[in-house]
């Protein structure tokens, strides 16, 4: 190990356990032991006396340790590493990130430990710790790597990246429960009150939130140490990385259950956290490996378990002016497709306030527009991180083909990294101006569509749009949850709607396009089960979802605005479906009504979101 390895991997270690003495000092209500901030009561040393005051005193210092070896890291950095940018330029970011959370400490000092300086404070600790486990491990690869492209796909280091991102949020929902002091609303475990789906209230949604996502993360990261040690032994340090995280969860959620049990113990809750850092410093660092050696692997060993064929690039990418890359990487977030995804969310919205007493138009204006924000933003991640993982198959469409990735107008390394880096922003986006559900929920839309869907389903059943659809599906629940906190009935109504929606609106479309997917050896449903059972399909799932648009009047209380809509925008599309259905096998007569039903798919589910939001004006409950 060089010296720079070994500095980045000691400051690792310390920003670790300044984590965990943090929670020492939450747990022993020391955060004020030191009132004033650099001295405490006036004095570089606490008194004798006064063990709180030496437990913040201690959790001080070692901040102090740590701004100094971040300091030596830049240094290394400017010293040993000024050709590799890779290293450079966060060790240097790592300078200011450690200056604003000493910041952070006084604020949080100055606003008596408020629950969200608290959570911004342990936030800025966890980014740190992700910054520094990128430097150790980065350290440890060639500063030269294989180039884009180069070796296997990705597949696996998106699954590690949600997973990670995942956790991340987790943490969030566990500081927001120590911020609402509602870690022992509830006196059992694992039931909560007596059952597992309590009503959400003020009291204790934070905490019915926190044990639900906990839940949803579980399964996660136990999916990930699953395909890690059966896809990836030939990797033993992935292997190891993932179940190591996988084991750790398991004892963690145990930890959480005695936290409750024993009344906030502090041996509990320094437990619970300090693994929770452990093992989001074991995830991120799993990532990052991940990328890297798929980077350097050896071109032509063949692809791993679930994988596609090796990475390999033929071509290099085409140079572009500035306009004509920035239309490029646009082009990868599919515009046309972001629209109709917002176009669910306000409506829901609207539906769920009614223009309530309490919020206010503008507090509702900023909500509507960091939703959509954060929407278009984590759409343009998954779509992008689709074009990644289908820039094979789009290279063999003709509906296709010209897309920026098979037409090699951007790296396909570049391309992914875009993605997770709008993901990323969106979850950011959607935690500090909206609220953790709503961040949360978006998360899992992207993680939903670009690992169920794309990595899993698309290329293996003909219910591939069937079950993916969820992705879809999901935005007038965020847009729900962005406005109330919670997931309401009408919310999951909403949810079913375009769930249902989907598999007429993209079969029809599939109709027309068949023999793309033919070619790409895709099995969409046309393909695989031929024009006339796609066609009854169509016709059965649309009755399903003209009878679920009819259930959301009397659950939402909707007035006769929507009836009437959803009556006939219904009547109309099940006629569309049905006269689909009734021309059979005849390829050019059902291929002219798949293009035609397409498109009123379209204008169907725009209208009666419309009538969604006017109703909602109109006759509000």
């Amino acid at each position: 190990m060089t010296r720079f390895q070994k500095l980045a991997a000691l400051t690792l270690g310390t920003a670790i356990l300044l984590v965990i003495v943090g929670v020492v000092v939450r747990a022993t209500d020391s955060g004020l032991g030191c009132p004033d901030w650099p001295f405490c009561h006036g004095q570089l040393l606490p008194p004798m006396d006064d063990p709180k005051a030496w437990i913040e005193w201690v959790h001080r210092t070692i901040a102090a340790i740590i701004g100094f070896e971040i300091l030596g890291l830049a240094i290394l950095a400017v010293r040993d590493n000024r050709d590799r940018p890779s290293l450079l330029w966060p060790s240097i970011a790592s300078v200011g990130l450690v200056g604003f959370q000493a910041w952070l400490g006084r604020e949080t000092v100055r606003l008596g430990n408020s629950g969200e300086s608290v959570t911004a404070h342990l936030t800025a600790a966890l980014l740190l710790v992700t910054l520094l486990v990128f430097l150790t491990v980065r350290a440890g690869f060639p500063a030269r790597l294989a180039g884009s492209g180069g070796g296997r796909s990705q597949r696996f280091t998106l699954l590690a990246a949600f997973t990670t991102l995942a956790t991340f949020a987790l943490l969030l929902f566990g500081s927001r429960v120590t911020a609402t002091d509602s870690a022992l609303v509830f006196p059992d475990w694992p039931l909560m009150g007596g059952t597992l789906f309590p009503d959400l209230t003020e009291a204790t949604s934070a905490h019915v939130l926190h044990r639900w996502v906990a839940a949803v993360v579980g399964v996660i990261v136990a999916v990930l140490a699953i395909v890690a040690w059966r896809a990836r032994r030939d990797r033993p340090t992935i292997a190891r990385l993932a179940v190591a995280a996988g084991v750790l969860y398991a004892i963690q959620v145990v930890v959480g259950g005695l936290q409750v049990l024993t009344g906030l113990s502090g041996w509990s809750q320094i437990l619970h956290l300090g693994l929770g850092a452990v093992i989001f410093a074991l995830l991120v660092g799993l990532t990052v490996t991940s990328f890297y050696e798929a980077q350097t692997a050896t071109v032509g060993t063949g692809p791993g378990v679930g994988e596609g064929a090796d990475d390999t690039r033929s071509e290099e990418a085409v140079p572009h002016t500035t306009r004509d890359t920035i239309r490029a990487y646009v082009a990868l977030t599919k515009p046309r497709i972001i629209e109709l995804l917002l176009v669910t969310t306000v409506p829901a919205m609207v539906l769920a306030t009614r223009w309530v007493p309490g919020l206010e138009w503008g507090e509702w204006g900023r909500l509507v527009v960091w939703t959509l924000i954060g929407g278009t933003l984590a759409a343009g991640s998954a779509n992008a991180i689709n074009c990644y993982l289908d820039r094979d198959i789009d290279g063999l469409m003709t509906r296709t083909r010209r897309r920026p990735l098979p037409a090699h107008q951007v790296e396909p390394e570049r391309a992914v990294v875009f993605g997770i880096v709008l993901g990323v922003i969106s979850f950011v986006v959607m935690a500090w101006f909206v609220n953790l559900l709503a961040a949360f929920l978006t998360l899992l839309a992207i993680g939903f569509y670009v690992v169920v869907y794309t990595m899993l389903l698309k290329r293996s059943t003909t219910q591939n749009i069937v079950i993916g659809g969820a992705a879809g599906a999901l935005p007038p629940v965020i847009g729900w949850a962005a406005v109330t906190g919670d997931v309401g009935a009408p919310a999951l109504i909403l949810f079913a709607l375009v769930f249902y929606w989907t598999p007429p609106h993209f079969w029809a479309l599939s109709l027309r396009i068949r023999k793309d997917y033919a070619a790409a050896g895709v099995p969409m449903l046309p393909v695989v089960r031929g024009i006339p059972e796609t066609t009854r399909q169509i016709a059965l799932y649309t009755l399903l979802m003209v009878a679920i648009s009819l259930i959301l009047w009397p659950v939402a209380r909707m007035g006769p605005l929507y009836l009437g809509a959803a009556v006939g925008l219904g009547a109309v599309f099940i006629w569309q479906a049905y006269a689909l259905w009734r021309r059979g096998s005849s390829e050019e007569a059902s291929t002219q009504g798949a293009i035609k039903l397409y498109k009123y798919s379209i204008s169907y589910l725009s209208l009666l979101f419309l009538a969604v939001a006017a109703d909602a004006l109109v006759f509000t409950a």
